[in-house]
């Protein structure tokens, strides 16, 4: 017997619980049946889950259940990344807690007793990792993903190594891989190289200082460049000017004289100055801008790096600033060009500047010697298997993205100066000769051929950029570099599910691998790339505007198919999804339709067994939601499949709600309330049927309440997802006479419904109707359903062609004119009355809006999302003010 209530948290850890018992998540090794493979994009081990990741996920759980059910061979292959940075950082502030630092060489800072090297720092990471890593693997399991947990892989265990390890050597000695003096985004904090990925831009009010450099050999005369880091200059080797710039033509191939430092800089013709910006002179300092280390290398300027790994002056910068902080150094240099006569003058200027995301300290770019790939190389057959359509992207338009990223690739730094990562398998020889090697012991042989005798090598101690192992997650976690049985069934994947954001960072280093180390194979057919779960105002969440939402806290007020339905209802290809609690709240209450729903099923004791053939059904009633079950699954089965999850969600809403809770059951209440014992068995097995059938549809979105529900109505230990096939429909069972029929009286009751609603006509009251100019069709339908409508539109009477009572008011149903005399029932002047008042207070509200949106100074200077908000508000006050003006029209005409 079905509980009155359902209570999502009592059924999903029990049905979860019991799915992994029977090992329903494993992929299958079924010669017999089509493979299909997802690989989960790695959440970090450090991570949790945020409502980005219950998108993602909810996403690829629909595909993976929905192909389950198709009966292919299933893998949704899990696991985690090692975060190298974010890794590192949790651990060193637990030994932090602890007294204990890391020991780089430095003396013991105050407060702290002890320091630990390397080996014994990542002893404790995998400590940690063993203890709490992989929490967000557990959370998923709340939101009901159904990965195959089996085979759980970590881009740091053994195998996942031996790939990294494979990969670094054959690209190194195919020249792919090579070490190299460029610019990084240097982290002064954690003393590392970090990706663009882990940047942040931030907006900051600062200044633009203008300094006055001398021409050497011409007294009084100065080139005037602007910076916004006057503590860069000192490592300037130039000044570039446009070579179309009249103004200092005469200058190119001069030198300025570099003030505080004494050094004579060349001055360069380069298209990188812009004659309208600032005085249309630039400064570059090859060493910490990288706009400037391009023109550094075509003009073959010195590159002097002024700072040292804590962003302090180096020994490069007069005596007067070493040892300075940067921002301090930045102060000494203004206050020094102002004293010599140099500053010419200073502007306020707001800008972005670069900010390490788990450091918060500036970023800067940095000369150091690093490892690169050459990725020119590797993205060119990356970039035609897209163009030959061997890989898609969808929505489309994410393949421009692409291209763009992958036509201007630069070379990709993997170095880090970490200790927890996939360390550089690359040893030096005490010249400095470097032996790349799988081992030490291959290393030494190495060496010892190079060097004629044994020597002492020395291992690179830098990590590998965390990207690069996660570059081969699609064949590694198969277990390649073996020839696995895994590898050859699952791979290559069907589909990657992940966001816009990391189409460069993962997308493409995963196949610029895969082509070169797979056979030319592309990792994946299919990339979909999803949108952004914003705030339901449209704004992006952050910590910092408090308005991040808690999938878990989600999860537990509503439940995992409430949230699930909801992210999947709004994921609409190419539109970032606005999420309200209460639209949480509205699917909650969809669950609980679909729950009374099967009560009522139940206290009908509606059942059918297994020979129940609808095809055969006799009252038309029946043929009819058998008929529209039949049309929504194709609607459903294409929306997953051209990945228009919204369009899926939103078929099963209107049909299971709508059509089926709203209408079927309402239709076949005098059916189970009758005497004809025949129609009464055939509805009760029709009822069951279809809410099975439907449960079958909506599994891969809601799997908890569809898995109850088809356990509690008979099905005992037999697990829908285990058992339940995605249902097929014979062409034979739509039924075009039946839908003809019902869904105009369908469309007849709900007209009546709305002219009631816009008049006000208490919900109680009966009225009268009259049909006028009705054909015959119209009139055998409201004749057989006659009472139906009567109960259902709440009607007293139905009379045709009849005179128009003074005090009507009529709508049209086809040829029908439907005329409702209400004179009787409401008061038509009082009713004019509230409409007039209700459109004069909305015509204030819509001027108020409309005055807003045509104020320029709003429109440029409010957020977009507060702009898209009033948009938002003016086209729902216009279209409520269209209903008052149907409603008073219609009692104008009465």
């Amino acid at each position: 017997m079905l509980e009155k209530t359902y209570r999502p948290q009592e059924v999903e850890d029990r049905q979860y619980a019991r799915w992994e018992a029977a090992n329903a998540f494993a992929a299958q090794f079924d010669e017999s049946k089509q493979p299909y493979t997802i690989m989960i994009p790695p959440p970090n081990v450090t991570g949790s889950l945020h409502i980005g990741h219950a998108l993602n996920n909810t996403i690829q759980d629909i595909l993976i259940r929905y192909h389950r059910m198709l009966g292919r061979d299933v893998l949704w292959q899990p696991g985690t990344d090692h975060a190298g940075i974010a890794t590192q950082m949790v651990v060193e502030r637990q030994l932090g807690e602890q007294g204990i630092e890391l020991d780089r060489g430095m003396p013991l800072a105050p407060g702290n007793t002890k320091q630990i090297g390397r080996d014994e720092f990542i002893e404790r990471v995998w400590e940690w990792r063993e203890e709490s890593g992989g929490t967000i693997l557990k959370q998923l399991r709340r939101l009901g993903a159904s990965c195959d947990w089996s085979r759980e892989r970590f881009t740091m265990d053994e195998g996942l190594s031996e790939a990294v390890l494979k990969v670094f050597v054959t690209l190194y000695r195919k020249g792919l891989i090579y070490r190299d003096k460029r610019l990084v985004n240097w982290d002064p904090r954690f003393h590392t190289a970090i990706s663009d990925l882990e940047v942040e831009q931030k907006e900051i009010d600062g200044h633009l200082w203008h300094f006055k450099y001398p021409i050497e050999g011409e007294e009084g005369r100065f080139i005037t460049v602007a910076t916004t880091r006057p503590e860069t200059m000192l490592g300037d080797t130039a000044v570039a000017v446009h070579p179309d710039d009249e103004r200092y033509r005469d200058l190119v191939g001069k030198h300025a004289v570099l003030p505080l430092v004494g050094r004579r800089i060349v001055i360069v013709a380069d298209d990188y100055a812009d004659p309208e910006q600032g005085s249309g002179a630039v400064k570059i300092t090859p060493a910490h801008d990288f706009n400037d280390f391009e023109v550094g290398k075509r003009h073959g300027l010195e590159m002097i790096n002024v700072f040292d790994r804590d962003a302090r002056m180096n020994d490069s910068v007069p005596e007067a600033y070493r040892g300075l902080d940067r921002f301090e150094a930045r102060k000494r240099v203004v206050a020094d060009m102002e004293a010599a006569g140099l500053l010419e003058k200073i502007d306020r200027h707001r800008h972005t500047v670069p900010h390490g995301d788990r450091s918060h300290v500036a970023i800067e770019p940095y000369l150091t010697d690093q490892w690169y790939v050459d990725a020119a190389t590797l993205a060119k057959p990356a970039i035609e298997a897209v163009e030959q359509g061997r890989t898609v992207f969808v929505p489309k338009q994410w393949e421009k993205t692409y291209y763009e990223w992958m036509r201007n690739i630069q070379p990709w730094c993997i170095s880090r100066q970490l200790w927890w990562g996939h360390q550089v398998p690359a040893w030096y020889g005490p010249d400095g000769e470097v032996f790349v090697a799988h081992d030490a012991g291959e290393a030494a042989k190495a060496a010892e051929a190079h060097y004629g005798k044994t020597v002492e090598l020395t291992r690179d101690p830098d990590v590998l950029d965390t990207w690069f192992s996660s570059a081969l997650w699609p064949f590694s976690t198969l277990g390649w570099p073996e020839e696995t049985e895994a590898l050859k069934r699952y791979y290559p994947g069907d589909v990657l599910v992940t966001s816009f954001d990391i189409i460069f960072f993962w997308v493409a280093r995963m196949m610029m691998d895969a082509l070169e180390f797979m056979d030319g194979e592309v990792p994946f057919h299919t990339v979909y790339i999803h949108a952004l779960v914003r705030d339901e105002k449209g704004q992006k969440m952050s910590k910092s505007k408090g308005n991040v939402v808690d999938p878990l806290d989600l999860i537990d007020r509503f439940g995992a198919d409430a949230v699930r339905f909801t992210l999947t209802a709004l994921a609409a290809q190419g539109r970032d999804i606005k999420l309200a609690e209460s639209r949480i709240e509205g699917y909650r209450n969809f669950c609980t339709k679909i729950w009374n729903a099967a009560r009522f099923c139940e206290m009908n004791d509606c059942a059918y067994g297994a020979d129940f053939d609808p095809v055969a059904n006799s009252q038309r009633v029946n043929r009819w939601i058998v008929s529209q079950l039949a049309q929504v699954e194709p609607k459903v089965r294409g929306a997953i499949e051209s990945y228009r999850f919204n369009e899926a969600a939103q078929a099963l809403y209107q049909f299971i709600w709508h059509t089926y809770c709203d209408w079927y059951l309402e239709f076949a209440k005098p059916l189970f309330q009758g005497d004809d014992e025949a129609a009464k068995a055939e509805t009760r097995a029709t009822a069951l049927w279809v809410l099975h059938k439907a449960l079958f549809l909506l599994h891969p979105i809601m799997p908890f309440l569809t898995e109850e529900l088809w356990q509690q109505s008979g099905n005992g230990d037999d697990a829908l997802m285990t058992t339940a096939a995605w249902p097929s429909f014979p062409a034979t069972l739509v039924d075009e006479d039946a839908d003809s029929a019902l869904n105009w009286v369908v469309r007849m009751i709900g007209q009546i419904r709305a002219v009631r609603s816009e008049m006000n006509v208490p919900p109680g009251a009966r009225v009268a109707l009259i049909v006028n100019d009705a054909a015959e069709t119209s009139k055998g339908r409201l004749a057989d359903h006659e009472a139906l409508i009567k109960t259902l539109a709440r009607v007293e009477t139905i009379a045709f062609d009849q005179p128009v009572p003074k005090g009507s008011v009529q709508d049209v149903v086809d040829e029908c004119t439907l005329v409702l005399p209400l004179a009787e029932v409401i008061d038509l002047a009082q009713e004019q009355a509230r409409l007039k008042k209700e459109m004069e207070k909305l015509k204030g509200e819509i001027g108020k809006l409309d005055k807003k949106l045509s104020n320029e100074q709003f429109l440029a200077k409010a957020p977009e999302e507060v702009v898209a908000e009033q948009r938002e508000r003016l086209a729902d006050s216009q279209q409520t003010m269209d209903k008052l003006q149907t409603a008073l029209d219609r009692l104008a005409s009465a």
